[in-house]
């Protein structure tokens, strides 16, 4: 094996999935190069790779520059960037804050057709190609974190939620063909909030709000055509408790599309609280969940 074939770089956003990655890639026996991402990433992470740089998130010729320095070819971009975080601020407070260099730069205002995550992260993508970098699938070294098909918990959904379930279903799909979020919530055979730019936490929190009682149907699903180097639905504990919090009964995501961090945890967790959660395909027509 080549050194650039035993080498993986890891772009490193927040939460467990860099994690994940990380123990993944050196379990395989790759040497792991990782940039964490400026104010983002958990400083963990530096105790979990070969090598380790800092770089801001508007710094995609720096990211580049350190892989191919490090004969990193084979790049996963993996973890959250919050994007409303960026986007609160004044275009000219974004520049100071974040000081993207020339290559951030051509792409935000001169790659990127407009500033939707799927076509974001496709230019970054293109230009990291373009350079000798290549972006591969970002659970390629984390499979058995995949949500499986089928109940994973103790207590099952109620015919209400089966109903809810397959109406948030539809709408999530749709939204995800849409590029605008991956996940709804449904309520009384109605669609009580739906996930865009705050993310799921911040949809949970406005559902709980929403709907004074409890019972709540939590869908999460792939995009119709998911590319699965980027963007991947995730959920983990926080989620669990998040829903706990806010009076959610029943999570229904993506199987073999969605990451389930933590995954003994999330499900431990999900029984303690009486919180269903089931796998559900993505070809799957039947208007009975499996």
């Amino acid at each position: 094996m080549s050194s650039s074939e035993n080498t993986l770089g890891l772009i490193a956003g927040e939460g467990e999935f860099p994690k994940l990655v990380a123990r993944g890639a050196r379990s395989a026996g790759l040497r792991v190069v990782a940039v964490g991402l400026r104010g983002t990433h958990d400083p963990e992470i530096r105790g979990m790779v070969d090598a380790y740089y800092q770089a801001g998130i508007a710094r995609l010729g720096r990211w580049i520059r350190i892989f191919r320095r490090q004969g990193a070819s084979r790049v996963i971009m993996a973890g959250r960037v919050r994007k409303a975080r960026i986007l609160e601020l004044p275009l000219w407070r974004q520049a100071l804050v974040y000081w993207p260099d020339w290559v951030s730069i051509k792409l935000w205002f001169f790659s990127s057709r407009d500033r939707r995550n799927d076509t974001l992260l496709s230019a970054v993508a293109e230009e990291m190609a373009r350079r000798g970098v290549t972006l591969i699938d970002s659970t390629t070294y984390s499979a058995e974190a995949m949500a499986p098909e089928g109940l994973l918990t103790r207590r099952d959904l109620s015919p209400a939620q089966r109903s809810d379930a397959d109406l948030g279903w539809r709408i999530a799909r749709e939204m995800g063909r849409l590029d605008v979020g991956q996940a709804v919530v449904a309520f009384q055979g109605d669609i009580v909030a739906v996930e865009a730019i705050e993310g799921t936490d911040r949809m949970i929190e406005r559902a709980g709000d929403l709907c004074k009682k409890p019972g709540w149907v939590l869908v999460k699903v792939a995009k119709p055509n998911q590319d699965m180097r980027f963007d991947v639905p995730t959920i983990g504990p926080n989620t669990i408790e998040k829903m706990s919090k806010h009076g959610g009964a029943a999570l229904v995501v993506e199987a073999g599309k969605t990451l389930v961090l933590e995954k003994d945890e999330t499900l431990r967790l999900a029984n303690v609280h009486g919180i269903s959660i089931v796998g559900r395909r993505g070809d799957h027509t039947s208007p009975e969940l499996k």
